[in-house]
């Protein structure tokens, strides 16, 4: 069976989306699968390494919020949650039937800094009582909130992967992690809706929370010279799906940015660390089995 005749709303959960890129068949990006269940970013790395990534995240909680990690090395079944429950008493399993290295739909693999191969599987990299995977947290996990409120992100309208983009904000250092720089996703809003947009994404702070930056100035500021040239995922369109999405040509719109967990890999690229390092393709996360209601509580309701 292709990953072509799978409907979204067949892959309902995280564990049926897991599943379904477990068996190969689910090849897409997961953005718009498995609504109100939290997606993660992923980041496997030789255990040396391991120390100096989990400070990383402390240091640099918005790009880098972690969600959980391997529960000891070489464990890609058996996961150690940080995420807590809305309450804080404990922390939430996060899923419990999981194969690291089968589980997101598309990864990538880097040998030595540099980006080697893409693949459908990291079974034949993953080493067993070195390597440790750590789960980022991914803003496609409050997409949904977006749509209930009306303003579904325009990349999931059009079946398309987020833009994302390099920018030139430095990452806090942290052991053999230096140089590295934020990466933004993008959305396209108008100016005035940016508010509620702001309001609904603010609760949801482990999955990077409300925009970092909104308009064409700030694109300037971050560093991104154009907008249609992403260096992850699908170029932005048109409101109407056509031409590519710049500055005056669509309505108003312009380009809201959030904090994105393509951030490891770029920092990996940076570090140049030795060895094999493995993520997921930017845009084909880790779908968990805790939903958002779980973790953030409830919405709360939001003037339109």
């Amino acid at each position: 069976m292709s990953s072509s005749i799978i409907s979204k709303q067949a892959l309902s959960t995280g564990s049926l989306v897991r599943l379904a890129a477990r068996s190969k068949t689910l090849a897409e990006p997961t953005s718009g699968l498995a609504p109100s269940y939290l997606q993660a970013n992923l980041i496997v790395l030789p255990q040396v390494y391991a120390d100096d990534f989990r400070l990383l995240c402390a240091r640099n909680p918005v790009p880098c919020p972690l969600l959980a990690e391997s529960a000891h090395p070489g464990a890609f079944d058996k996961l150690k949650s940080s995420i807590l429950r809305d309450n804080n008493s404990s922390p939430l399993p996060v899923a419990v039937d999981t194969d690291l290295r089968h589980d997101a739909p598309k990864y990538h693999v880097y040998r030595d800094g540099k980006l080697q191969d893409k693949t459908g599987d990291i079974a034949a990299q993953w080493r067993d009582n070195d390597h440790v995977a750590f789960l980022i947290g991914c803003s496609y996990s409050f997409e949904g909130a977006l749509a209930d409120a009306g303003l579904p992100p325009r990349h999931v309208v059009q079946d398309r992967n987020v833009s994302m983009y390099r920018t030139n904000i430095p990452l806090s250092p942290s052991g053999v992690f230096t140089g590295g720089t934020y990466v933004v996703s993008m959305r396209p809003y108008k100016p005035a809706d940016i508010e509620q947009v702001r309001n609904i994404t603010r609760r949801f702070v482990a999955t990077h929370g409300e925009p970092i930056a909104w308009g064409w100035d700030a694109a300037a500021r971050l560093g991104i010279e154009n907008i249609a040239s992403p260096e992850w995922g699908d170029a932005p369109r048109q409101l109407d799906g056509k031409g590519e999405f710049c500055r005056g040509a669509d309505e108003g719109y312009v380009p809201v940015f959030w904090g994105c967990g393509v951030t490891p890999q770029e920092a990996v690229m940076r570090a140049g660390l030795k060895g094999l390092v493995m993520g997921h393709a930017p845009g084909h996360m880790i779908v968990l089995d805790v939903q958002e209601h779980e973790v953030f509580g409830t919405a709360p309701s939001v003037e339109p």
